[in-house]
């Protein structure tokens, strides 16, 4: 009899035992436990990070992530405003910031977080245009944030801390619509680089040309120094010019001087007009010819019967 008692008290234990082993609960310092007694959620008990217990058959423990997880969503289609047909994905960080609506309100809420990210990132494209896109992601990523946590965090206890486009794909034909935009814009601005070079060498050039012109040596000088530049290449032919200053002094030596100065007199009188003639008096005799007279208004009358 005793030996029957003790097998059934050493059962008992053992089932004890057993139940008690399987209400200790371990919870990580990233999650918290929610408690399901009989079906109906413990808001008052929700457990820790550490060592817990539950109610064996009684009870139900179901730990929750609290940590921040990424999930990206998929590449969506849509059209801008401007009428361009692209491809955007993006990336969604979130954590769980009320453990009871996130299990109790909402069924896998990490799928329904990535359905709404793609609903919303559609609605975002629709929206802006395709400069938007590709310049200003920080206000997209804003808008779309905004429109996203005012979804997910009353409701489902869930804060969206931040969405981020990842890459946008154009059209073939848009991108090379693009890259010949950005090479004319590139040609246009080296054309107005260059124009504004040459301007500003300009009024150097001309005044460099002043002040050599006060001194004809220095042209001179200027010459043999672009000679000296172009002969240190040693592959081009180089025809010197005579200088205009030689000539003149070959011209001086020979005496061209005095007959430069004599015809230059000649050409002053051949250019100086002649005196007007008022009577016939005043015009010089000829050689072979009658004297020149007045002829009077009767002679005139005569000669024309």
């Amino acid at each position: 009899m005793a030996e029957a008692l003790l097998v059934v008290l050493g059962i008992i234990v053992f089932f004890m035992l057993a139940g008690l082993a399987t209400g200790v609960r371990v919870i990580q310092q990233y999650e918290q436990g929610i408690v399901f007694r009989f079906g109906k959620v413990q808001l008052q008990n929700v457990r820790r990070a550490g060592l817990t217990g539950i109610i064996p058959i009684a009870d139900r423990l179901q730990k929750v992530n609290m940590q921040t997880i990424a999930m990206g969503v998929p590449a969506q289609e849509g059209i801008t405003q401007d009428n361009v047909s692209v491809r955007v994905d993006a990336v969604v960080y979130f954590r769980v910031v009320d453990p009871v609506k996130a299990i109790v309100n909402v069924q896998n809420y990490g799928y329904a977080i990535s359905q709404v990210a793609q609903t919303s990132l559609r609605s975002v494209i629709g929206k802006g245009d395709m400069q938007m896109l590709l310049s200003d992601r920080d206000t997209i990523n804003a808008e779309l944030r905004q429109i996203m946590d005012e979804m997910t965090e009353g409701p489902w206890g869930i804060r969206i801390e931040r969405v981020e486009i990842k890459d946008v794909s154009l059209p073939e034909g848009m991108k090379r619509s693009m890259a010949r935009q950005a090479e004319a814009e590139r040609e246009r601005r080296a054309r107005i680089i260059t124009a504004d070079g040459e301007y500003q060498a300009s009024k150097r050039l001309a005044a460099a040309a002043h002040e050599l012109s006060k001194d004809p040596a220095s042209l001179q000088l200027r010459l043999l120094q672009t000679v000296t530049e172009v002969a240190a290449e040693k592959n081009s032919t180089l025809v010197m010019p005579l200088p205009v200053e030689m000539l003149r002094f070959f011209d001086k030596m020979s005496g061209g001087g005095d007959r430069t100065e004599e015809q230059a007199a000649r050409v002053a009188e051949f250019e100086t007009p002649p005196e007007p003639i008022e009577s016939a008096d005043d015009v010089p005799p000829v050689e072979g010819l009658p004297p020149v007279r007045e002829i009077g208004n009767a002679e005139h009358g005569a000669n024309t019967q």
